[in-house]
């Protein structure tokens, strides 16, 4: 299938969602991102077939390794500085907000229009998090919620007992866990995941609504009270569990899973990915507990892709070719099957989903969906809340009850 042919001359591009008319050559497009891992390579892959097959241009992969945390850095740093490249991955929400503020990055209402994303990107919030005084500057291309524990079933069976099926069954099993010569639960060192964990742990310890009110409303007062205390007590247990991991990156991490090392982990559902590289079986394999199995509520963050401005119109032409296409059907389908993610669209076809994802199709469909922390803190305060984490998740000479002290002057502190 053609979803795209690039034109030379003054003939018109024909796209699935655009249709663009100029002169234009082929284009080498640098697309930079932080996929790194096994499971994120394999999915990263179908955009750069989709854009190499169906187009006359190039892709030139840009990845960078380390994650999100090392990757945006050398990202923001590259555009400032007048080294932009064609395309490049942020999370969904502020990430980019001063980039698009100072004029940076290509405005891609008009391809949005034409591909009517209004109309197909759900929930509505995805492509909001891309709009700035109603212009669109970015195509969500996935969401992915963090809201998951994935349990090893080897792990379990070698400790003798049942593999939990909420988060107080699981850490009843600890110490038979531990026991075994197992790791309990596998925490990579890297900043963004130990963030990430607490936000987990407080959806399904806190509720909704006391992660609205910090988070969305910036109440300091929600953040010192007793809901954020059951919350940081629980991960203070938890830590102890997770004191022995070892590792660095959070697919190491999953990897512990995977091969029974640890008995499990709490990450995003990207963790799929891993384990379909790997030829595990959800059910079989392993387990995923949306919500920790406790309150079964998924957070809608994700991916999308900023398109810096280029002085160059075959270059933007280019752009809004992979734009368009990021968007198409075929390839939401065949990116999202392999990242473990689900589609901004609601009108694919996922009957070759596995029963993890099947279960946030059916949680997302349930309308039980939560932002992502990405899409109401600012990158300022998401970087101060992960350095408390990670100090707070390291050592136990940081209690809960001054962990959460802390915490709150941060929030009230927050924009």
């Amino acid at each position: 299938m053609k979803f795209s042919k690039k034109y030379v001359g003054n003939t018109c591009l024909g796209t699935a969602a655009l249709a663009l008319c100029g002169v234009s050559q082929a284009v080498d497009l640098e697309v930079t991102h932080w996929w790194t891992s096994g499971g994120e390579a394999a999915a990263v892959s179908e955009f750069a077939k989709a854009f190499n097959e169906n187009t006359d241009h190039n892709w030139v992969d840009g990845a960078i390794a380390g994650g999100g945390g090392a990757a945006r850095p050398v990202m923001v740093s590259r555009i400032i500085g007048g080294d932009p490249m064609g395309a490049t991955q942020f999370n969904h929400g502020r990430q980019t907000e001063e980039l698009i503020e100072a004029g940076l990055m290509l405005d891609l209402t008009d391809v949005a229009e034409a591909g009517g994303w209004r109309d197909i990107v759900h929930p509505t919030s995805l492509l909001d998090s891309c709009t700035v005084d109603g212009r669109i500057y970015c195509v969500p291309v996935n969401i992915h919620s963090w809201q998951w524990i994935w349990l090893s079933h080897k792990a379990f069976a070698d400790a003798g007992v049942d593999v939990p099926t909420n988060w107080d069954e699981f850490v009843a099993a600890g110490p038979a866990l531990e026991k075994a010569g197992k790791v309990p639960l596998a925490m990579g060192g890297q900043p963004w995941q130990s963030s990430g964990a607490f936000n987990v742990l407080v959806v399904a310890i806190a509720g909704l609504d006391a992660w609205t009110e910090v988070n969305t409303n910036k109440n300091a007062d929600a953040a010192r009270g007793d809901a954020y205390k059951k919350v940081f007590e629980a991960a203070a247990a938890a830590r102890q569990y997770s004191a022995k991991t070892n590792v660095q990156d959070w697919n190491l991490a999953t990897n512990m899973v995977i091969t029974g090392e640890a008995g499990g982990q709490i990450m995003g559902d990207w963790a799929q990915g891993e384990f379909q590289v790997a030829g595990q079986t959800a059910g079989e394999d392993y387990t995923c507990l949306p919500g920790l199995g406790v309150n079964e509520i998924i957070s809608t963050g994700g991916d999308a892709f900023y398109f810096p401005k280029q002085d160059d119109s075959e270059v933007e032409a280019a752009q809004k070719e992979l734009a368009a296409l990021m968007l198409t059907k075929e390839v939401q389908v065949n990116f999202n099957l392999k990242k473990g993610s689900l589609p901004v669209r609601g009108d694919v076809d996922l009957d070759a989903a596995n029963d993890c994802m099947k279960k946030g199709l059916k949680i997302l469909a349930d309308g039980n969906i939560l932002p992502d922390a990405n899409q109401v803190l600012s990158a300022d305060t998401q970087g101060q809340i992960e350095d408390l984490m990670v100090e707070f998740w390291s050592s136990e000479d940081l209690s809960a009850e001054e962990a959460q002290g802390r915490y709150a002057d941060i929030i009230a502190d927050a924009d």
